[in-house]
């Protein structure tokens, strides 16, 4: 199925709350080179959860796993990744997600603190012409549902930094959102699996999510 079928089949589930069958799921993406992928292992699942309550989507409750070389990443519009170590991409891999980028789907990479020596050179060779921007506060992501009047909210506290939102943007398209500073996932965690993450904390990082996923889904 090809992903802007998928997007624009979203908006109809987005209009349609009744609808009951879930549409399709929500990916966490797997590479190589050692680092944690599999990160923040209940994040996406709430994520999700919170979504269908205040969204009105139809997620499937479960995450899937897509391996960034393979085609499986076509049949999802949202892929999550993270992690705190190394990431590498060979050739094949990139040209994948550069395909996948640039047929619709999108990408949010969530720091999770240590990523970003690593995935900024990785996504080089997906976009060899892009570089990462910051979004300014005013951008639409920051004001679907949720309204985020300083930008990025600040989840997880690591080294005293303040937490910025980057983007990739293809032909006018944001193609990647790129937390950094923030650790989004962790918020979006079981309650008290951070217990410094308090319930407003936690909060904000799920309306965060769910304009990512709104912004998706309408763009």
């Amino acid at each position: 199925m090809k992903v802007r079928l998928i997007i624009l089949f979203s908006l109809l589930v987005l209009l349609t709350s009744s609808f009951r069958t879930p549409a399709y799921q929500l990916a966490r993406l797997k590479y190589n080179g050692g680092g944690d992928w599999y990160g923040n292992r209940t994040a996406l699942i709430n994520l999700v959860a919170f979504c269908n309550q205040q969204l009105h989507t139809n997620f499937a409750p479960d995450e899937a796993i897509a391996e960034v070389g393979s085609p499986d990443l076509f049949n999802y519009p949202f892929i999550y990744m993270t992690g705190h170590g190394n990431v590498v991409f060979n050739a094949q891999e990139a040209q994948n997600l550069r395909r996948y980028l640039t047929g619709g789907g999108f990408l949010h990479i969530d720091d999770n603190y240590g990523l970003d020596k690593y995935v900024r050179v990785q996504m080089k060779k997906v976009f060899p012409e892009l570089s990462f921007v910051e979004l300014p506060v005013n951008h639409p992501v920051y004001s679907q549902k949720f309204k985020f009047g300083n930008g990025l909210p600040k989840i997880h506290e690591h080294d005293g930094k303040r937490a910025q939102g980057f983007a990739l943007i293809w032909e006018g398209r944001v193609v990647c959102y790129y937390s950094y500073e923030s650790d989004l996932g962790n918020g979006w965690e079981d309650f008290g699996t951070y217990p410094e993450d308090t319930a407003e904390k936690r909060n904000n990082a799920l309306k965060m999510g769910a304009n990512l996923i709104s912004y998706v889904l309408t763009h």
